[in-house]
């Protein structure tokens, strides 16, 4: 009897547990927890979203706070008029006219000047030509490379070493601004010596006769701290004019005459106009060494943007970096042609923010050039100076 009771009371408490474990199980089950995780995988999708529209704030200024984007690295504005204040009495205006419509709206300064004697034909922009120089970031490679060439440190046929695997000539070097080949030509020179060449190609001092309101630039009274191959590749410690590098181009154009540079003010300045040499450039033997870079630069390097044509060959030089102490941005660009009686220098420098670049600042120049083919420019003879070259201030204002 009593076994029997035990056996149903066994049964009993078994079926019960059964039971209570599967309605356990019942209650436990994750369906609606399931759902509620899908969801929360699907949130982070508009997250996401945001992040990309991070990268591209300019079309949602209006969204984000002011204390995002009141500071800029660079106080100085991309776009201005930068004809403003110009006096162009005796400057050639078909010159000028070429290059305020090159220009456009940019905050830069044009300096075209007659590399055979040194005539400046136009300023677009006095005010910043006259200023006391900013970085010449890579334009500074070409005083390197003459430098290098001129100590025997390099030739046509020298490569460095640029990479793990890689190595690298003059020509293309100078085509493509490579900062590693010109570093090492600076550690090859030591700072006395780059410095030496500087002050004799004409940087640290003025560049033009009789022009009171120029201000020279300055070179570095030591070496830089991350050293002088920054000196070679950036031109970091140097600060240049534009009328510095345009005096120095034109003794590249010439074959090595460092003319003192001239404005003429007046019909009266054009027509007493002489030649003024400042110093004779022991170069000539090294110029056909760079000249394929820097027309190379132009062709299929960094100074595309000017426009190659083989039948109108333009030589030069792009620079783009950071000037910390203005601060701004800078776009270079030292360039000359060999196209008919006119040989002209055109040296562009471009401030503001990052829209500024060697490429743009190429551009502009490019457009110089193609104007004053339009105009038939390089096919006339210019042996005299007509008094249409004297004009009013009223010319050539940016509209």
């Amino acid at each position: 009897m009593y076994p029997r009771k035990t056996n149903r009371l066994l049964f009993v408490l078994i079926a019960s547990s059964l039971a209570a474990g599967s309605a356990l199980a019942t209650t436990t089950k994750p369906k609606p927890k399931r759902k509620v995780h899908r969801v929360a995988a699907a949130a982070p999708a508009p997250a996401a979203a945001k992040v990309i529209v991070a990268h591209h704030p300019g079309s949602h200024l209006s969204r984000l706070p002011k204390k995002r984007y009141v500071f800029s690295p660079w106080n100085v504005p991309t776009f201005a008029d930068s004809t403003e204040g110009d006096l162009v009495d005796g400057e050639d205006l078909t010159v000028r006219r070429a290059a305020v419509q090159a220009l456009g709206p940019y905050n830069g300064t044009v300096v075209v000047a007659n590399p055979n004697n040194g005539r400046i034909l136009s300023i677009v922009n006095q005010k910043l030509a006259y200023q006391s120089g900013f970085q010449p970031c890579s334009t500074i490679k070409i005083v390197a490379a003459l430098a290098g060439l001129s100590e025997g440190i390099l030739d046509q046929n020298t490569h460095f070493k640029v990479g793990p695997r890689r190595g690298m000539g003059l020509t293309e070097a100078l085509a493509h601004s490579n900062n590693a080949f010109f570093s090492a030509i600076g550690y090859r020179l030591g700072y006395d010596r780059i410095v030496q060449y500087a002050q004799l190609f004409g940087l640290g001092e003025k560049a033009t006769l009789n022009l009171d309101a120029e201000q020279p630039g300055t070179l570095a009274s030591a070496p830089p701290a991350d050293g002088v191959g920054m000196m070679t590749s950036f031109g970091e410690g140097i600060y240049m004019t534009p009328l510095e590098l345009a005096a120095l181009m034109s003794a590249v154009a010439n074959g090595g005459t460092l003319y003192y540079l001239q404005h003429p003010r007046s019909q009266q300045d054009i027509d007493q106009f002489s030649p003024s040499v400042k110093r004779q450039l022991n170069v000539t033997r090294w110029l056909p060494d760079i000249k394929p870079g820097m027309m190379g630069a132009v062709e299929y390097g960094t100074a595309r943007r000017a426009n190659y044509n083989p039948s109108e060959p333009i030589y030069g030089k792009t620079g783009t970096c950071t000037d910390g102490r203005s601060p701004t941005h800078l776009g270079w660009f030292g360039s000359y042609n060999e196209l008919g009686q006119n040989k002209l220098v055109v040296v562009v420098l471009l401030t503001g923010g990052h829209a500024v670049s060697g490429p743009v600042a190429s551009g502009v120049a490019g457009a110089v050039y193609k104007n004053l083919s339009a105009d038939n420019y390089f096919a006339q003879s210019r042996s005299g100076s007509p008094l249409a070259l004297v004009s009013t201030q009223s010319c050539c204002a940016i509209r």
